[in-house]
């Protein structure tokens, strides 16, 4: 009976994933354990000093513009979208007129959408002043 079960395709995926999870508990448990007693709790004068040298460290409130994300977000949009039009590109012959026109109403979509977002003005720079 045991044989049968042997030989199934996915018994070797079923060995691994029960390996697995037995395997990562414990090595999360023993780095834990490990770094506990390794660690030194003492607080010592040196640890809580500035490092290196400099003015005393002082909370500064946040002064990052959210248009540096936005920006961030539409270059990571657009650049995803021109990644997708190089497997179309390698495809071009196999794919005749009809690839061609999905690829025009794709770039037609692109460039509204890119469009739309100058006209908001997510593009500008604003200073922060």
């Amino acid at each position: 009976m045991t044989h049968v079960v042997t030989e199934h395709p996915y018994f070797g995926v079923f060995v691994l994933f029960v390996l697995t999870s037995v395997a990562f508990p414990v090595t999360l448990w023993l780095a834990r354990f490990v770094s506990r007693k390794l660690a030194r709790l003492d607080t010592e004068r040196l640890k809580l000093s500035i490092y290196e040298c400099g003015p005393e460290v002082t909370k500064q409130p946040n002064t990052i513009s959210t248009q540096f994300y936005l920006i961030a977000l539409l270059f990571i949009l657009f650049d995803v979208e021109i990644i997708f039009m190089f497997p179309w590109a390698i495809d071009f012959r196999l794919l005749g007129w009809f690839g061609f026109a999905e690829m025009i109403l794709f770039i037609m979509l692109l460039t509204i959408g890119f469009v739309y977002a100058w006209k908001k003005g997510a593009l500008e720079w604003h200073s922060i002043k």
